[in-house]
């Protein structure tokens, strides 16, 4: 993407406090289902259809006040999502990858978790009882880990949709990097 470049955590927290610092996170829960009773759902990864139209991550801008990124993102998550989210909390370890814009002047970091599949479920539940549903978030969606026999159904046609900012290439890297992809998918 023009003007967006990849930092270290470290270069991101040094940056200067004009810097604004949001934070995103990719939940996902292995998936033993089969669509149709033949494709193998493998895993469930969720994103969110946002106000403006396009697909992200949940989360968001984190302040001062919470201290960390990660107690920023937990509460992001949790009015994003709701009561589901208290299931879990985001950690350090969590973090992938920092990516900064200077116009405006953001950086965004990239948080994956794995959970179960009743913790996934439970966040879907959830989410339509959440503070921002249906103003920030107009819902969730579970990303299409397959491609169907046309070649351009399921995985090819979701990447197509409009994504905010690193957050189609942050998925793609991250279903790589975890092996959620049968290999050649992505």
């Amino acid at each position: 993407m023009a003007g967006v470049r990849r930092l270290k955590l470290e270069e991101a927290l040094a940056l200067d406090p004009k810097w604004r610092h949001a934070c995103h996170a990719m939940l996902y829960a292995p998936d033993p289902g089969l669509l149709f009773h033949y494709i193998p759902m493998r895993y469930a990864v969720l994103m969110q259809m946002r106000f403006d139209g396009r697909l992200g991550f949940p989360g968001g801008f984190v302040k001062l006040q919470d201290g960390t990124l990660e107690n920023g993102l937990n509460r992001e998550l949790s009015e994003e999502l709701g009561e589901g989210a208290k299931a879990f909390r985001m950690e350090r370890a969590d973090y992938r990858s920092s990516h900064a814009a200077s116009n405006p002047h953001v950086v965004a970091h990239f948080y994956a978790k794995r959970l179960t599949l009743e913790q996934l479920t439970a966040v879907e539940k959830g989410a339509p009882h959440a503070k921002d549903h249906g103003l920030e978030v107009l819902g969730l969606v579970r990303v299409p880990l397959y491609t169907l026999r046309d070649g351009v159904g399921g995985l090819p046609a979701f990447l197509e949709n409009t994504f905010i900012g690193a957050s189609r290439e942050q998925l793609i890297e991250a279903l790589q990097d975890f092996k959620l992809l049968e290999s050649g998918s992505a």
